[in-house]
């Protein structure tokens, strides 16, 4: 939320600074080098947009399922300063679903940009209608780190990609332990890793640790089948781009629950 309210701010500042910058609002392919692009999750719930613009910038992405949008998401690096490598994270979203979206930001010049309206379409949901993520509402029992309350450990069981938690610079030692609060039958296991624009924090595999017991992985980041009946389940990066790694959100499929 403060990522938003900052980027208002500043967008506001740029909009009237009174310092001889134009009022006019110029079009965002001006400074768009490379995107945007959209990427969709298979779950179709949530969608990554990247976009690489010439000159450093802020940018932000209005969104919705009409043309008047009304939703608003933020690029995911941890502060306004501008950069030229942006990814948004789009969540909440509805599979088999167009999604309209207008890009803005402001740029280090002081000019405001913005897109014209754009749309793309979420795919079917792949295998997940139905599925039981009984990470969801558990408890968070231990962490390596959390970079803030704003990235607390919390978010990656919250069911919700547009937050994250974030590791305070643990690379490969980052982990995560939730408490299902009940033995549970799993089938499969996921990871959705956070990531930086610079490239750093973005998890490639991990493991999981069943009631301090048995371990299962490495996997890739994303879902993995994983059959296991336990408790308290425990995410550990294996390997990663270093930094302040962390997740969007960890998942544990509950068996029979499709």
């Amino acid at each position: 939320m403060w990522r938003a309210l900052v980027l208002v701010a500043v967008l506001v500042v740029a909009c009237g600074d009174g310092n001889g910058v134009e009022d006019e609002v110029l079009d965002f392919s001006q400074i768009a080098e490379q995107g945007p692009d959209i990427e969709s999750d298979v779950s179709g719930t949530f969608a990554t947009l990247r976009v690489t613009t010439t000159i450093d910038a802020v940018c932000a992405v209005a969104f919705g399922e009409t043309e008047e949008l009304g939703l608003l998401a933020t690029d995911q690096e941890m502060g306004a300063a501008g950069h030229s490598d942006h990814e948004v994270i789009l969540g909440g979203l509805s599979s088999e679903t167009e999604y309209f979206y207008r890009l803005q930001g402001v740029g280090v010049d002081g000019r405001l940009y913005r897109s014209d309206l754009l749309s793309f379409r979420t795919p079917s949901a792949s295998g997940s209608t139905g599925e039981e993520n009984v990470a969801v509402g558990a408890e968070v029992v231990e962490v390596s780190s959390e970079f803030s309350s704003a990235f607390s450990a919390a978010n990656a069981i919250d069911g919700n990609v547009a937050t994250e938690w974030s590791s305070a610079g643990d690379g490969d030692d980052a982990f995560l332990v939730v408490d299902l609060g009940r033995e549970v039958e799993v089938m499969s296991v996921g990871f959705h890793t956070r990531s930086m624009s610079d490239g750093s924090a973005r998890t490639e595999t991990f493991t999981v640790t069943v009631d301090d017991s048995e371990t299962f992985g490495p996997f890739p980041v994303g879902r993995a089948e994983s059959a296991f009946t336990g408790r308290v389940v425990r995410f550990d990066v294996e390997t990663s781009t270093g930094g302040n790694t962390g997740a969007l959100e960890v998942e544990v499929i509950a068996a029979g629950s499709q």
